[in-house]
């Protein structure tokens, strides 16, 4: 008999539970169609980055406001690495990747193990080279002490129009 109480009770704890549960998912309003991405706001960072980078730093102006910056960071302590990632209007990740390291394993890191095709591609004044990857594709210049990579999973025409909206300074 009190095998069965015990059996019983639990049943009805349980029962309880899943009350009580199945009312709070009910309670707590759910938006399915609701943008997920979380979308960061880069001007301090960039003022930071800028004061602080041996080199001048790239930041987008003008982009349209479908493009939503997703990630920033500056980090001296490794090479003054900058970063600054977007989703574009079709949803493609496209990032802005500088430092002062320019040799190939950095390359090879922030573009995803693309390989330089040979080919140019020009953005407004400046030419950059096209990288292509099983993953990533990006557009490079390799200056004189730094590295700036447009890079993502973005078509040419996404990077080379983030590339295009970029205004390099240095100073703040």
């Amino acid at each position: 008999m009190k095998g069965k109480q015990t059996i019983w009770d639990m049943v009805r704890s349980l029962a309880i539970i899943g009350v009580v549960a199945g009312g709070i998912y009910l309670a707590v309003p759910h938006d399915d169609k609701a943008d997920p991405t979380h979308v960061v706001d880069y001007r301090i960072e960039t003022l930071t980055a800028r004061r602080a980078a041996p080199y001048p730093v790239g930041s987008p102006v003008g982009l349209a406001k479908e493009w939503r910056a997703t990630s920033v960071t500056y980090d001296r302590k490794d090479a003054n690495a900058w970063h600054l990632g977007f989703l574009d209007p079709r949803g493609e990740y496209v990032a802005v990747e500088q430092s002062s390291d320019t040799s190939a394993k950095y390359l090879d890191k922030v573009t995803q193990k693309a390989k330089a095709t040979g080919q140019a591609q020009q953005v407004g004044d400046l030419s950059w080279e096209r990288w292509e990857g099983p993953k990533y594709r990006a557009l490079v210049r390799q200056e004189q002490g730094h590295a700036t990579v447009v890079t993502g999973t973005g078509a040419f025409g996404e990077l080379a129009e983030l590339a295009g909206a970029l205004e390099f300074k240095q100073g703040g």
